[in-house]
């Protein structure tokens, strides 16, 4: 091994449906290998399951220990693009972004340009790439159709301190969400471990299995008709946190395409209201979740800093319709 490979070892869940080894390290979140590059691996001779050599097509059954050798990666290709921002705060050390839905984050397999970073890199120039040259500057991320608040880091010091706070939950995180049903209590927390799920390894869950700590603050501020409108502290950063706890409590978040929030949603709503399940999901064609205020200290100056958005206009104008129809 030269200095510059890397040694990754990956213990398999004793409990897994049987998954072909290289569908399930390219659905390992913290791996973020896409499929061909494990193949790659495998077919250089860089991976071993149990200490065997095995092909791409190996089928795992749970309990395996699986030895990678990562090669040097090639420098990577950001190009800067012209897209338009909304800067909601900016220094010389960090900017606030308030993200648009639809706009995917940084660039990943499937998605290698037009995102947030590119646009970044175009409006900042240079920015910090202290924790990985593929996401400069990024703190904190959102899923490619919730919008909201970004924190941006221009340079590394900056960036070091930030995260710091954020790992230390010094960063407040609230959301705004429209939650199909009613939520059992008023106000609560949610206090349960999120993990890869078991039956789709493209989404996440509720589990035991291979899981990490997840909390998650609530205050319904509105209830309509079938439907709540919460503040959701985000105390932990989990993939899908809130989407994924709301799911759980049988109150997906509305327009929710992968965790219940949309057709499974609307076929119990009585078609007969002015204003169907289905016409509100035709307002909203993604989650109803916008990360709406941030508040934490400055890294460099140490002052207080509290930030809020807008609302994008197809979440206010479902808010709206909601006020106006379903009280």
């Amino acid at each position: 091994m030269t200095d510059d490979e890397k040694k990754i070892t990956v213990v398999v869940p004793d409990r897994i449906e049987a998954i072909r080894l290289d569908k399930y390290l390219a659905e390992q979140e913290e791996l973020d290998f896409s499929r061909s590059f494990i193949q790659q691996i495998i077919a250089d001779g860089l991976l071993f399951v149990d200490g065997r050599a095995v092909s791409k097509k190996y089928k795992l059954r749970g309990g395996e220990n699986i030895e990678l050798t990562i090669p040097p990666p090639p420098e990577p290709d950001l190009t800067p693009e012209d897209i338009p921002l909304d800067i909601v705060y900016e220094d010389q050390y960090l900017a606030i972004v308030n993200k648009p839905p639809g706009l995917v984050v940084h660039p990943a397999p499937g998605n290698p340009n037009h995102t947030l970073v590119n646009a970044l890199l175009y409006r900042f120039g240079r920015i910090s790439d202290d924790e990985t040259d593929i996401r400069p500057g990024i703190v904190h991320r959102l899923d490619k159709n919730t919008s909201g608040l970004l924190i941006v880091a221009l340079d590394d010091s900056t960036a070091r301190k930030l995260r710091e706070q954020l790992a230390e939950r010094k960063i407040t995180k609230i959301y705004k969400a429209v939650i199909c049903g009613h939520l059992p209590e008023t106000e609560a927390t949610i206090n349960l471990p999120i993990g890869r799920s078991l039956k789709d390894r493209k989404k996440m869950s509720v589990t035991n299995v291979s899981s990490r700590e997840a909390i998650t603050k609530y205050k319904v501020t509105e209830r309509f008709r079938f439907l709540d409108l919460v503040d959701a502290e985000l105390v932990t950063g989990r993939t899908h946190q809130l989407r994924v706890h709301f799911a759980h409590l049988n109150r997906p978040v509305l327009g929710d395409p992968d965790y219940g929030g949309r057709t499974k949603w609307i076929k119990g709503i009585d078609p007969s209201l002015r204003i169907s399940g289905r016409e509100l999901l035709e307002i909203i064609d993604r989650q109803a979740l916008h990360a709406q205020s941030l508040r934490f200290d400055h890294p460099v100056t140490g002052k207080e800093m509290e930030i809020s958005s807008e609302l994008p206009e197809d979440m206010q104008k479902l808010i709206d319709t909601l006020q106006a129809n379903y009280r």
